[in-house]
């Protein structure tokens, strides 16, 4: 089967067909965190961007494998360590579960595995002794290292022809190395620090070994999709190849898709300057559902600039959609569950992650609530809103809670205005004096409404209501 999804692939720089080894299973593996540190905004874009097409790929095929590991074996966790007094599990097991935390509050959904580094460390060890017995790895000074030189298609996927490789690149420059692009399988370690026994002596694996070991392990020789960001692309996932293909005789890679960079207000991310964002204190300031749907809204191949403003619209945006659903009775039951998502919002995704066309889509999916004219069709309408919303991970909650939460983030709310549940209140009691032809009754709360900042629209199918700040919504 040749599949409808067409993807980027950074190795062939076309967008194509994606290509299974079988027709029936995609398998995709995803570089994660190094669990050090709590996850910031950068680390939850390939989060999103990579659940977004695992739901895509679980849509079109009847088997999906998605593979997100966790580096919990790095000279930054060990320095962690060291100062905190603890060992590393004790710094990987906090961050990890922060990281799950963080990440589900995003809507990201588990991987099917999440192996980590320091569970493969006998897979990693026998994949180095392959590499040397097939000389294409060699050991000096209680180091081993790939040979560059023993692979000539090395620099195909950055595109970078050995000669250039080294200005500007993250290669370490050693004396025991025979040629400087030469990269570390396998390390030593002092008595103080992390290390297991290999036939090269007590030491660590190096950073690029690892992905490769655990996809062997789990996925296969070939695997169909490698994600990552697209700092990874050198020289990590160009040894991750290299050492693959040299080890195996094999192609690792059918497509290999690489989500663009985030800055902040213009700059880029960096604790000199103060501005690298922590996902856990932006959930201080907006819904999970709406930082996510900020991330989506720039195509994942392009940089994305993280600001308040896109923040406060796709809060907006949302708000306009929920009360699209609240407007529908019965929406919040299962039978949209059973409901196909909208046709051009599948051709958009299945157009390499078009989620920009999606929204569009969405948006005149939930202006056909509006415009319905009974009941059953209102309710169909809002149902296939949210199945279609569904696959972007988006407007899974009750139209009312998640309204209740976006309308009261920090940066909206003021002491003088009134909670959400009061307002609720007096929107109902209005609501029902106005079924009781109490219009004088209706009148007086509509204003009292008014003189505490809230506008209150009456539709078809109930009244709803916004802050005075949000009628542009």
């Amino acid at each position: 089967m040749t599949s409808i999804i067409r993807l980027y692939n950074t190795l062939t720089r076309t967008k194509g067909p994606l290509r299974t080894e079988r027709p029936d299973r995609v398998t995709l593996y995803v570089c994660g965190p190094t669990v050090y540190n709590f996850a910031h905004i950068g680390n939850a874009r390939p989060a999103v961007i990579f659940d977004l097409l695992a739901r895509l790929l679980r849509h079109d095929y009847p088997e999906v494998v998605y593979a997100r590991n966790f580096t919990d074996v790095d000279d930054k966790i060990n320095a962690a360590a060291a100062e905190a007094g603890v060992p590393i599990g004790t710094i990987t097991e906090r961050y990890i579960d922060a990281y799950h935390e963080d990440m589900q509050a995003l809507g990201v959904l588990s991987p099917d595995l999440e192996p980590r580094v320091t569970a493969h460390i006998n897979d990693i060890i026998e994949l180095i002794a392959t590499l040397i017995t097939r000389g294409h790895a060699y050991e000096a000074q209680g180091h081993v290292l790939f040979d560059v030189a023993s692979y000539p298609e090395y620099g195909a996927l950055s595109g970078r022809r050995t000669e250039d490789m080294l200005a500007g690149a993250r290669v370490e420059v050693a004396p025991y190395k025979r040629n400087p692009l030469d990269f570390v399988l396998w390390k030593p370690s002092t008595s103080a620090m992390p290390g297991w026994q290999s036939p090269w002596g007590r030491g660590r694996p190096g950073w690029h070994v690892e992905c490769t070991a655990m996809i062997g392990q789990h996925l296969g020789h070939t695997i169909d999709i490698h994600g990552g960001g697209q700092d990874l692309i050198f020289p990590h996932h160009e040894n991750e190849i290299a050492q693959g293909t040299c080890a195996h005789g094999a192609l690792y890679c059918h497509t290999w898709v690489h989500n663009s960079f985030i800055t902040v207000d213009g700059q880029k991310m960096s604790k000199s300057l103060g501005n690298v964002l922590l996902v856990r204190d932006l959930l201080s300031q907006a819904p999970g559902e709406a930082i996510r749907f900020a991330l989506l809204a720039t195509h994942y191949r392009h940089p994305l600039d993280w600001n308040s403003r896109r923040l406060a619209e796709a809060r907006q945006t949302l708000v306009r959609w929920y009360r699209r659903l609240a407007s529908a009775a019965g929406d919040e039951q299962v039978e949209w569950k059973n409901v196909a998502p909208d046709a051009e919002v599948l051709e958009a995704l299945r157009d390499d992650l078009n989620v920009p066309r999606v929204i569009s889509r969405l948006h005149e999916l939930a202006s056909a609530i509006g415009n319905a004219t009974t009941e059953d069709n209102v309710r169909t309408a809002a149902y296939r809103l949210r199945a279609s919303a569904a696959l972007i991970g988006l407007l899974q909650q009750p139209a009312v809670s998640a309204l209740n939460a976006l309308r009261e983030l920090p940066d909206q709310a003021s002491p003088d205005r009134l909670p959400v549940s009061q307002i609720d209140a007096l929107v109902a009691e209005r609501h029902h004096a106005r079924q009781q032809r109490d219009f004088a009754q209706a009148d007086a709360l509509r204003n009292a409404l008014e003189a505490a900042g809230v506008v209150v629209h009456d539709t078809p199918h109930g009244s709803e209501w916004q802050f005075a700040a949000e009628v542009t919504v």
